[in-house]
């Protein structure tokens, strides 16, 4: 694996999760960040020869294939930058949250049209096949093209004993308590 940043252990599972910060100079789509689980010793998830488990990296294609990597579970999106992630386990949110995956894209550098600056969930199927890729945490972007182009850069979650999650971002030195009050 390339530039592991986030991860964590699935709560009921136990198995590893981990994010990876795709190479960068292929261009502006390419390759997307991953998602990716260990799901047996010895586990092959591409580095360097092969990025998001189905493009040639072409600077080591000749030495191998992507033929004998693990796929990530879930493109996370080109050069976002995934930085933080955590399970949510907690009953604050609606029981639909329980067990997904919340995400901290901080965001591209180095694409045209800027990517990523927010806090996304993913949904598992009892298999941990990712079922839904949605935002959770948005609003960061200013305009893709400006300068700068967002004003907030999300960097990591914690859950509190509470049920609330917390967000940090680095642009700003910003904590964002996120709560869920029922009505």
């Amino acid at each position: 694996m390339r530039n592991s940043v986030a991860m964590d252990f699935h709560p009921v599972t136990k198995q590893f999760w981990f994010t990876e910060h795709g190479r960068d100079w292929l261009g502006d789509e390419l390759p997307h960040d991953e998602l990716n689980v260990v799901t047996k010793t010895g586990e092959n998830f591409g580095f360097p020869w092969c990025r998001q488990g189905d493009t040639p990296d072409p600077e080591y294609v000749k030495y191998r294939d992507c033929v004998s990597t693990t796929a990530p579970v879930l493109k996370l999106g080109p050069h976002v930058a995934p930085t933080g992630m955590h399970f949510y386990t907690s009953k604050m949110f609606h029981a639909e949250y329980k067990n997904n995956i919340f995400i901290a894209r901080h965001g591209s550098w180095n694409r045209n049209t800027k990517h990523g600056y927010d806090v996304m969930r993913v949904v598992l199927d009892a298999k941990g096949k990712a079922v839904k890729y949605e935002p959770f945490l948005m609003g960061f972007v200013i305009n893709d093209k400006g300068d700068p182009p967002m004003w907030g850069c999300p960097v990591d979650l914690l859950q509190l004993k509470d049920g609330s999650l917390l967000a940090s971002e680095d642009y700003n030195g910003t904590i964002y308590r996120i709560s869920y009050a029922k009505k």
